[in-house]
């Protein structure tokens, strides 16, 4: 597939009420935080292209780097403020001293300390979706969704969403206040979504967000072994998914990816992505991911494979995989949903 580059991306609605972005999002965490060094310059120009070619919700978080991901988009942000939807979050606790150690907290207090302190750095009056990082099961759900509706009836967010919740989760947060979007994992090596948070979201009118599309880049192919090959300082050498036995025999899962996009004339990761995209049409609901990079190039190759249809032999194709996924998705299985569901 060839493209020009030129070509904006269709849109989806975050929510029953929720604006108008492009169907794809941006996943801004690498630019400056995870997964090694950053050349600031090409990644500030990557913020700028998504942004021509249709891409309108950016991604961050207040624990990316200690805030520091939300101060580094900030300038983009403010300049184009009327144009991009931005969505940060609360609720994964890092110690400076350890930056390996990682705590869970969703409670009032917390929470709104935490929205202040992101409203600050962004440089902005208001958050435009505003999310529950993680879901910590010590304080309910209803308790923390009204502590984040309280932000809302302040004007100091204006939608809210939830990452890493099961279904029923779900529709007791939607109980509370409408949730726009929830954000989990999704890609074709990690489906565990799609037993109840997917359809709960259906229901609900909640847009899906999924991150890692492309499985941290495993499958689009920028490494194979993440302990030989990535920086000491790259978070996915702790992930047991793609370290030793298990990304030997996960890299060998990537062949249906790599067979598709020969024929094809496009990338594995554009494979990815369009099955991700497919999931819209597949599930009934809007679908949003949200694929990280800092490379302009990346940009144009990422929101190109919105325009890819996956006929129905490959999706056949590409269905056995993730139920062979060796690994957990974290070393700690108490950061996803799919323990609790």
């Amino acid at each position: 597939m060839s493209w020009d580059g030129s070509e904006r991306i269709a849109t989806a609605r975050l929510g029953a009420d929720g604006p108008e972005v492009g169907v794809q999002g941006l996943g801004c965490m690498g630019m400056s935080f995870a997964y090694g060094p950053t050349d600031a310059g090409e990644a500030r120009a990557a913020l700028e292209r998504a942004l021509e070619l249709g891409v309108t919700l950016y991604d961050t978080a207040d624990m990316y780097g200690f805030g520091e991901n939300e101060r580094f988009i900030a300038p983009f942000v403010r300049a184009h403020r009327d144009e991009v939807v931005v969505a940060t979050k609360f609720g994964i606790v890092m110690d400076p001293a350890d930056p390996a150690k990682r705590d869970i907290r969703n409670d009032a207090a917390y929470i709104r300390q935490c929205a202040e302190g992101s409203l600050k750095r962004l440089g902005v009056d208001v958050i435009d979706l505003y999310y529950m990082h993680r879901r910590d099961t010590r304080v309910p759900i209803e308790e923390t969704v009204g502590a984040m509706a309280e932000l809302v009836a302040e004007g100091k967010v204006r939608r809210l969403g939830l990452s890493e919740v099961t279904g029923g989760e779900l529709r007791a947060a939607h109980a509370v206040h409408p949730i726009a979007a929830i954000q989990s994992e999704w890609s074709v090596f990690s489906r565990d979504v799609e037993r109840t948070a997917v359809p709960a979201a259906k229901e609900l009118g909640v847009a899906f967000v999924p991150y890692s599309p492309l499985g941290r880049g495993f499958l689009a192919g920028a490494f194979t072994n993440a302990a030989k090959e990535l920086s000491d300082d790259d978070f996915r050498r702790t992930m047991p998914r793609f370290t030793g036995e298990n990304a030997a025999a996960n890299a060998v899962l990537r062949e249906p990816l790599h067979a598709i996009a020969r024929t094809r004339g496009i990338t594995p990761g554009q494979v990815a992505l369009a099955w991700v995209q497919q999931r819209a049409a597949v599930h009934g609901l809007p679908v949003v991911p949200i694929p990280g990079t800092r490379r302009r190039a990346r940009v144009e190759e990422n929101t190109a494979a919105t325009r890819v249809e996956l006929t129905a032999d490959e999706l056949a194709a590409l269905e056995p995989i993730a139920g062979r996924v060796a690994g957990g998705r974290y070393a700690d299985p108490g950061f996803t949903s799919a323990g609790r569901e």
